[in-house]
């Protein structure tokens, strides 16, 4: 697949999914790092109630000392102390108070500005009022912030999970069918490597490959298992080319190649050797006549070429080789036949004959 020049491939989907995966984790660090300060503020905003509570405390309990030395029977004098250790309590946690809240990292109000030694409680509670409304609002707002960014941390997980997992399995398929382009261009390179590209015939490395493939499967047979190989050279092929030119003679050739392959049985090999040199691979027969038979066939299927094509001089010599019969090692089979179909040319052409005896000297 491209992409306006850009080639799509198991590692550009890689290199998205890297680059998917870091931005996400991006965005989850910054979201975290954010639930933490959010966590900060709730907490100091916590740290600030809690000093409020506390001054609210001392202004109840100062409350408390007012009212006994305001009441006009009890002994006033006597609550005058403790009513100024509470004063002085309430003074010194409303000023721990506000120093907490002038310390605090992000901009707020100032306690209202009162004095404790004179002010009443009821213009202290009045100021820890607003004071607690503001940092309750403000601890508030920081949990909910807290569990608004953590919700959006999972879902963005849950998306770079599902999302790297999308492309895990594109990734996969991509690879998977890449494997089977390759294989399917190993499969034709080796079918060329073994083939003729005229003709879609065997070629020699083939039928050498297939005769030793049969004469393995032979020797372990139970029952005796006889070789044969015929190789057929096409009288007067030259003149084809050199009287109606290469693209004819490479007609002729394949129209021959298509009958040589329909005349034999399913199970016999026919390979173009080279040129208009062509051989069969009979993996069993019953005997000679058998053999002859089939040469005679292939001889015809030269001849009906001929007359179909209206060249009218192309005939075949046929060379047969048989193993155990003419030959002892079926290596020598191919060079056996090419040896018969020269005594063939030599006798006159257009005819077969089987190799002699003497075939078992002829060199591979």
């Amino acid at each position: 697949m491209r992409v306006r020049g850009w080639r799509l491939g198991p590692a550009s989907v890689a290199v998205a999914a890297l680059l998917c995966l870091l931005f996400g984790l991006l965005y989850v660090a910054m979201q975290i790092r954010t639930v933490f300060s959010d966590q900060l503020k709730q907490e100091y905003a916590g740290l600030v109630l809690e000093a409020a509570g506390r001054v609210d405390s001392a202004r109840e309990q100062l409350a408390v000392w007012q009212r006994m030395v305001d009441t006009p029977a009890s002994p006033a004098a006597s609550f005058v102390p403790a009513y100024d250790a509470a004063r002085a309590d309430l003074t010194q946690r409303f000023a721990s108070l506000a120093a907490l809240i002038n310390a605090s990292p992000s901009p707020a109000p100032p306690i209202p500005a009162i004095s404790t030694s004179r002010a009443t409680p009821e213009a202290v509670a009045k100021a820890l009022a607003s004071v607690s409304d503001y940092w309750r609002a403000q601890r508030d707002a920081a949990s909910a912030d807290v569990r608004l960014r953590i919700a959006h941390v999972a879902r963005t997980l849950i998306a770079l999970a599902a999302l790297l997992f999308c492309m895990l399995i594109t990734a996969l398929g991509m690879y998977a069918k890449r494997n089977r382009q390759l294989a399917g261009q190993s499969h034709e390179f080796e079918h060329a490597s073994l083939h003729d590209s005229l003709t879609g015939l065997s070629n020699r490395r083939k039928l050498l490959a297939a005769l030793e493939a049969a004469a393995k499967t032979a020797r372990t047979a139970v029952y005796e298992q006889r070789l044969a190989v015929l190789y057929i050279d096409l009288d007067g092929f030259k003149q084809v080319n050199d009287s109606f030119g290469h693209r004819v003679g490479d007609e002729f050739l394949a129209a021959v190649s298509a009958r040589f392959r329909a005349s034999v049985r399913k199970g016999d090999l026919v390979a173009r050797i080279g040129g208009d040199e062509f051989a069969v691979l009979v993996r069993s027969f019953s005997g000679d006549e058998e053999l002859a038979e089939i040469a005679r066939r292939l001889i015809a299927c030269v001849v009906a070429t001929d007359e179909h094509m209206g060249i009218g001089s192309v005939r075949a010599s046929v060379g047969i080789a048989s193993y155990p019969d003419d030959v002892d090692d079926h290596r020598r089979l191919v060079a056996a036949a090419d040896a018969a179909m020269y005594q063939v040319k030599r006798d006159g052409k257009n005819g077969f004959a089987f190799a002699a005896q003497t075939g078992r000297e002829a060199a591979f």
